[in-house]
């Protein structure tokens, strides 16, 4: 254990006793969420976090939902949100744009001990396909520009695999963005699209939508039966996106949020549920240097 998370660690004990006079740097603190599911669900699955934060802090606590991602990433580079739990190339685009703005802090664990993930092609299982081979002429979904899993993972893996781009016409028949993972099992589940890609840890099992992830959140809220789809490609794994600070908060401020984050599991399962999108472990430490390959590789889809 680092020695600034066992600061962090004992910090959550002032969630029962009036917050640090010092706090007093900030008026405010607001929490960002990426989008994927609809705002509403979002905000109800994060207002225990809201809760806890603004016991700890002791000031007005705000959840703010964007529609895309990209209203949570220009909030953090404006400085107008202070904390989101992001994905990897969105911290990558905050990254290359100011490498100053946010400090990764925390990133979510799961129930085998990793923190990756998978970008997941899937189809209705009615409707034939059962490969990206079935898929070719057909309509295929991406959920959001900057999503890692929705978007940048499997835009530079799948052209590799089929021998194609992911232009329109090429070898898909049209190629669209549905705006965001819960909005592609939407758009397959309908028929709307006939293949998408969305993200899950790729533990447990299919029928409950994974353990956690885009698949299971859409499982819980009863907008899918998984057992109407079928999975139809898997990308390699991906690191699990970052919770980041904006970097010129206080640093008492960074220590407690860092503290109330880590122990979210141990102290309020339920509550860690919503948060993290599923079951999973919880949080643990992480740095810059784990994105380095996902810094890199937005670099280049850019250039």
């Amino acid at each position: 254990m680092t020695k600034t998370l066992a600061f962090a660690l004992a910090a959550t004990t002032a969630l029962s006793t009036a917050a640090f006079a010092d706090d007093q740097a900030i008026s405010e603190f607001r929490i960002g969420i990426l989008g994927g599911e609809n705002a509403q669900d979002r905000l109800n699955n994060n207002e225990c976090l809201r809760e806890k934060t603004e016991a700890l802090l002791g000031v007005e606590t705000k959840l703010f939902a964007p529609a895309d991602y990209n209203g949570v990433i220009q909030g953090l580079l404006g400085g107008t949100i202070d904390m989101a739990w992001l994905g990897a190339s969105g911290y990558a685009k905050i990254h290359l744009t100011d490498p100053e703005a946010v400090e990764p802090i925390l990133v979510k664990v799961n129930n085998d001990g990793g923190f990756g993930y998978y970008s997941i092609g899937f189809a209705r299982k009615d409707s034939g396909i059962q490969s990206l081979e079935d898929l070719k002429g057909k309509v295929f979904g991406f959920g959001d520009p900057n999503s890692t899993s929705g978007y940048l993972i499997p835009s530079i893996e799948i052209p590799a695999q089929i021998n194609a781009t992911m232009d329109s016409g090429d070898y898909f028949g049209e190629v669209k963005f549905t705006g965001g993972h819960e909005q592609t099992i939407v758009a397959v589940s309908a028929g709307d699209v006939d293949g998408g890609v969305t993200w899950a840890d790729g533990l447990g099992e299919w029928e409950d939508g994974f353990n956690s992830g885009a698949l299971r959140k859409a499982v819980d809220a009863g907008l899918v039966d998984m057992n109407d789809l079928v999975q139809i490609w898997q990308s390699a794994p991906i690191p699990e996106g970052p919770v980041v600070l904006r970097t010129e908060l206080p640093e008492d401020v960074k220590v407690k949020m860092t503290g109330l984050m880590a122990s979210l599991k141990s102290m309020d399962e339920d509550c860690a549920y919503g948060v993290l999108q599923g079951d999973a472990k919880g949080f643990m430490p992480i740095t810059h240097d784990a994105y380095e390959v996902i810094v890199e590789a937005r670099k280049r889809k850019s250039s």
